[in-house]
């Protein structure tokens, strides 16, 4: 599997911004799709996760109520829609891939896309 994140970008703070995470080769609908960020000097910290069907979502207590996972497998991707952005929700943001059941540790994740830039300015 082979994943490339698009849709970072600078905004401001109140602002929303999607992230997609295109995957390519492999069967996508049986991976739980993952976004993590990292923040400058700071480790990889999960965001949130989704099933493989969709029917489930995890998300960390930072970003619960102001951002929502969302895939398509149809299109082989996996969305992140971000409402309410705060300066510390500025970071590097990743999609990533596990073919096994929901984890929210990074290690436990199989693939992992480039990642996007999201800057959120106060």
């Amino acid at each position: 599997v082979q994943l490339q994140a698009s849709g970072g970008g600078l905004v401001q703070a109140g602002d929303s911004l999607r992230l997609s995470c295109a995957a390519s080769e492999g069967t996508f609908s049986d991976y739980v799709m993952g976004w993590f960020r990292q923040a400058p000097g700071k480790e990889r910290e999960f965001v949130a996760a989704i099933t493989w069907g969709g029917g489930r979502t995890y998300y960390a207590d930072s970003v619960k109520g102001r951002f929502t996972i969302s895939r398509d497998n149809a299109k082989n991707t996996v969305y992140l829609q971000m409402y309410s952005l705060k300066p510390e929700d500025t970071a590097v943001y990743y999609c990533a891939a596990r073919f096994s059941s929901y984890s929210r540790r990074p290690v436990d994740y199989d693939y992992w896309g480039q990642g996007t830039l999201v800057t959120v300015s106060s």
